[in-house]
């Protein structure tokens, strides 16, 4: 039995609710391939479509380094914001390493994933988590949870963020988080507990255990989403909820200031580009696949939620120009460790193309000429009672 799916604004700013197709990764769960070993994977069968309008580093190398207009920054900016668990054993801790940052060990898994895990990358994480929480209404999940929960997950903890609050919150809720690298806080909450667990592969929790599955910003981390989707109804209570909240790396405007061929047109449709090249689409919350793989794995009473994140604090808004700074903030920290993987590794950019690259993008940002925001969304479902 399947109940109609509900579609519901998010922030003010929410109301795409038809996306175009593309999205930026998102810093969360899974890590990249070994920059010495296999190149990256491409899909099976026929080759991939190309997304249009993709230029080449070259070109950026062409333009040269912008020239800083200091009337364009906005002051309230300021200047860009500049342990592993005990358990862990050493061998999870032998990083791989590209252009010096580091990223998951292969000893928990062969999956390619973007994101670097050292301190730089978990710092900018931090300041986007909370521009994410301010952006969702600073509420820790939408679904509609029961006060007495017993059990709850989360996919792709990262640093554990999310879990610590949900954790603070659910006293009585025995709660994990799971991820493919150990960088989460040695001290949490005595209800959680963190372990290093690859989600692309077959689960290891028992069937119906969990009252709520949590996964946030996993875009470009997974390459079959319908099957993780159909690990986690496995695994979830008969009446319980799955949520799942993503971005894509397009950055849209509904006012048409984000020009064609401009560092910010550009930098969703590489990162596009870069994630069919591997068959880990950066695109999740355009695609349509939270929708219908959710439902394919037998997910009932679905609720959508859209979202605009700003890339900058250009909304007159006072919430949603909080929201804009911290993911300016966010990106100023580590645009580089965010693009390095599918720039560099994947597309085959240099060094200085990405940096050249990287600096016409953050004086985009700065100068808030164009308005460009990045579209999320939030979809959660429920397991039928007689499942």
């Amino acid at each position: 039995m399947s109940t109609p799916v509900k579609r519901e604004a998010g922030t003010p700013l929410s109301d795409a609710a038809t996306s175009p197709k593309h999205t930026a990764p998102g810093p969360s769960s899974p890590g990249p391939a070994s920059p010495k070993s296999k190149s990256p994977t491409p899909a099976p069968g026929s080759p991939a479509p190309e997304v249009s309008g993709v230029l080449s580093g070259a070109h950026w190398l062409q333009q040269g380094l912008p020239e800083v207009d200091e009337d364009e920054l906005d002051s309230t900016l300021g200047s860009d914001v500049e342990s592993s668990t005990a358990s862990i054993s050493s061998s999870i801790l032998n990083y791989r390493t590209l252009n010096g940052r580091t990223y998951h060990s292969d000893s928990v898994t062969d999956g390619e994933y973007w994101g670097p895990n050292d301190q730089k990358h978990l710092n900018a994480l931090e300041i986007y988590a909370h521009g994410l929480f301010l952006m969702l209404g600073e509420k820790l999940h939408q679904a509609p949870l029961k006060d007495d929960i017993k059990q709850a997950i989360d996919i792709g903890t990262g640093p554990g963020y999310w879990a610590i609050d949900f954790a603070d919150k659910y006293t009585n809720c025995e709660v994990i988080g799971t991820d493919i690298s150990p960088v989460q806080p040695t001290w949490c909450p005595a209800n959680l507990s963190f372990q290093i667990d690859d989600a692309t592969k077959e689960w290891t929790f028992p069937d119906n255990r969990f009252d709520y599955i949590h996964i946030q910003f996993m875009n470009g981390a997974v390459e079959d989403w319908t099957e993780l989707y159909k690990q986690a109804y496995r695994c979830c209570k008969p009446g319980g909820w799955i949520e799942h909240i993503d971005v894509s790396p397009n950055i849209l405007s509904d006012d048409g200031t984000v020009t064609v061929g401009s560092a910010m047109d550009q930098y969703g449709k590489v990162l596009s580009e870069a994630g069919i090249k591997i068959n880990r689409r950066t695109t999740t919350s355009q695609d349509g696949v939270q929708e219908s793989g959710i439902k394919e794995a037998g997910f009932i009473n679905m609720t959508v939620k859209d979202y605009k994140m700003p890339v900058s604090g250009w909304p007159e808004d006072p919430k949603l120009r909080q929201v804009g700074h911290c993911a300016f903030a966010a990106i100023s920290e580590d645009l580089e460790g965010v693009i390095q993987f599918h720039f560099g590794h994947v597309m085959g950019w240099s060094q200085e193309e990405i940096t050249t690259f990287a600096a016409h993008l953050r004086q985009e940002m700065k100068g808030m000429k164009m308005h460009g925001y990045w579209p999320w969304k939030c979809v959660y479902a429920q397991k039928p009672l007689d499942a």
